[in-house]
């Protein structure tokens, strides 16, 4: 009876997850592409297990990585008659073994948890005498959560994280002083924070060998989802509960390796096959999801990348009906690209595809203010997934009530965008100056959002006054809060990862946005950012988009590189290398006369003006751009945005400056 049960278990089940289903005993390693029903084969290999007799159920610990993928294990496990089994985050296992085992590892009842550990790093930065904001705040928590989950200590940390590469919010050795304040500050309260779940249980498994012995006799069967996203500290504790054992099954997709930002290390899986030299090794390469036309564009993206040690990799095989080619879009600036995609969005709809099952996607949360804006002005509902409404961010409404405020007291008409500019200064805002760590930069592109914003408006009002710009924001606020349950998602391509949806767009594919600017002077960051967009391309079930701006803004230089990893896919483009990044220097100008006396007097307002905003000259202006206004002379705003390098957001920085210098 039991057999017959086993045997039904793999009915429905292609080869490959045949073989992986089988596969119960020994180390077993499972290589899951994208699409190739990854859960379906884990669940059914664990039900065989029970079914055959080889598995007790509650002797089963399956470990994932969100709480959302630990509930449709079991329910899919239920489905198939097989309870008992335990699955859950690394994180909720190891709550429920130290609330257990607290008193006799840590002598007392379990400590209480920091859920958030703001406070705390205040508290830390204030006694080390740095001047914090929310966001430096954040970054500080995110470089102390990156150092425990890679097991650097406070004294480790500076070469740690210079060894690695991190963008850091304060010298090294100030975070790293944070860092060790932050941890006495919690032994000091008798506190634990999320990583230190995981230390002490591993701890606790390592040191105490009666407790090592009871869990060990509890859990005999390991089974770990999302290998690749593994980080040193979870790797610790999984060697704990396992206790030289090798009863493991890991599942993953080197191809999907996202997240070593966090601290997570794909070599745990690349390098599995050499640290059991047994291990079975299934590929999963048959995609369910896709059209054989998504897949293809994935192979191709993936396959230009350079091979990686370890394990074999991954060839996606469609499995699904034909569909349409994948389309490649160039649109001049940003607001056109957003407004396309809107239209196709509406269209869509119109024509009964349901606004759930369309996805546009993007590297940065910022990008989604234009997304959001667009979508809004032509009447389609969305949702955004994985942050915040842009108008809910609290960077976008100090900055609205700050506006606010200084749109009571006046304001000169046709003088807005300085005027927005000089309300986000008094924030700690510099134009031209991102700053490193996430949250930061998060924070800046979304100020910087707000004066975009206020750029475009200018052009199509230029009398809009502060006042009539707040009471813009205050109608855009309240059209994007209207609930909605149906409507298409926005979503970074992080956020994006495990879902899918029938249509998908992946927007703003330039160079510094994918592969991000700071990624570009390490090679194997670059590369995560292919395996990104990798990830964005195969959410798509039928139809996929992938789009870029050459300007920002209208009437912008048209001169943005599209992203370096379509070269080779889009039409008409070649396996070419990617274009330079710098531009080539240009010859000295000389201009002989009245021109050459204009030229000079242009540099060295130019000089001045750099100077007072704290940027490199050639931001405000090029010499080539200064050439053309000392040659041509213009004497009006609409002759000056005729010349080259010369865009609507320039025009309106430093356009009557321009004339008053020609004019002498």
């Amino acid at each position: 009876m039991a057999h017959a049960d086993a045997e039904a278990v793999l009915d429905g089940l292609d080869d490959e997850q045949r073989a992986a289903a089988r596969a119960v005993s020994g180390p077993v390693c499972i290589l899951a592409g994208a699409g190739t029903g990854k859960t379906r084969t884990i669940t059914h290999r664990i039900a065989y297990g029970v079914h055959t007799g080889t598995y007790v159920p509650e002797q089963v610990l399956a470990v994932t990585f969100t709480a959302r993928a630990a509930g449709e294990l079991r329910a899919r496990l239920a489905a198939l008659d097989v309870g008992g089994v335990q699955a859950r985050t690394f994180h909720a296992a190891a709550m429920r073994q130290l609330r257990y085992f607290a008193p006799r590892v840590l002598g007392g009842p379990m400590p209480g948890l920091i859920e958030n550990k703001l406070r705390v790093v205040a508290s830390a930065a204030t006694r080390n005498r740095l001047t914090t904001d929310r966001t430096s705040l954040r970054d500080l928590a995110s470089e102390i959560e990156w150092a425990k989950t890679t097991l650097a200590t406070p004294e480790d940390y500076p070469a740690r994280a210079k060894a690695a590469g991190r963008e850091v919010p304060f010298e090294p050795a100030a975070v790293a002083a944070v860092y060790a304040s932050y941890e006495q500050a919690k032994q000091r309260d008798g506190a634990l924070d999320f990583e230190d779940l995981l230390l002490v249980t591993a701890y606790a498994l390592e040191e105490h060998p009666d407790v090592a012995r009871q869990v060990r006799a509890q859990y005999r069967h390991f089974v770990v989802d999302e290998y690749q996203d593994v980080n040193p500290l979870q790797q610790r504790l999984l060697d704990a509960w396992l206790g030289g054992r090798a009863e493991v099954c890991v599942v993953g997709d080197p191809n999907q390796t996202i997240y070593s930002f966090t601290g997570a290390d794909p070599d745990y899986l690349l390098g599995f096959a050499d640290r059991y030299a047994d291990a079975a090794v299934v590929k999963l390469e048959r995609d369910y999801r896709s059209t054989p036309q998504v897949v293809g564009l994935a192979n191709r993206l993936i396959g230009q990348a350079p091979p990686r040690k370890g394990l074999p990799g991954l060839r996606l095989l469609g499995q699904r009906p034909q569909g349409p080619e994948p389309r490649f879009v160039e649109h001049p600036d940003e607001p056109a690209e957003a407004a396309a995609v809107a239209a196709r969005c509406k269209a869509l709809i119109d024509e009964g595809t349901p606004a759930a099952e369309i996805a546009v996607l993007f590297r940065i949360n910022a990008q989604s203010q234009v997304y959001e804006s667009a979508l809004a002005d032509a009447g389609v509902p969305y949702v955004l997934k994985g942050g915040e409404r842009f108008f809910e961010r609290p960077e976008v409404r100090e900055a609205v009530l700050l506006l606010r405020g200084a749109a009571a007291g006046g304001n000169d008409p046709g003088m807005l965008v300085p005027a927005v500019r000089d309300v986000l200064a008094s924030t700690g805002w510099v134009e031209h100056r991102p700053p490193a760590g996430g949250a930061a930069r998060d924070r800046w592109q979304s100020l910087a959002a707000l004066v975009d914003l206020a750029v475009d408006l200018v052009a199509e009002n230029p009398a809009l006054d502060l006042a009539g710009f707040v009471t813009h924001l205050a109608e855009r606020a309240d059209a994007q809060h209207a609930p909605t349950v149906q409507g298409v998602t926005l979503a970074s391509m992080h956020a994006a990862k495990g879902l899918e949806w029938d249509v998908v767009f992946v927007v703003g594919l330039v160079d510094g946005v994918l592969p991000i600017a700071q990624s570009l002077s390490r090679p194997e960051a670059v590369e995560e950012e292919r395996r990104l967009l990798y990830v964005a391309v195969t959410r798509a079930r039928e139809q996929l988009t992938l789009s870029w701006s050459l300007a920002r803004n209208p009437g912008g230089r048209r001169a943005r590189p599209r992203s370096r990893f379509l070269d080779g896919l889009a039409p008409g483009s070649g396996p070419t290398a990617p274009p330079p990044r710098r531009p080539a220097k240009r010859a000295k100008v000389v201009l002989e006369g009245e021109a050459g006396e204009l030229f000079e007097r242009l540099r060295a307002w130019r000089s001045q003006t750099a100077q007072d905003a704290s940027v490199p000259a050639y931001v405000v202006f090029s010499d080539a751009t200064l050439q053309a206004i000392a040659e041509s002379r213009p004497a009006s705003l609409r002759e000056l945005s005729g010349l080259p390098g010369i865009g609507a957001r320039k025009l309106e920085l430093y356009g009557a400056d321009v004339l008053a210098t020609v004019s002498g």
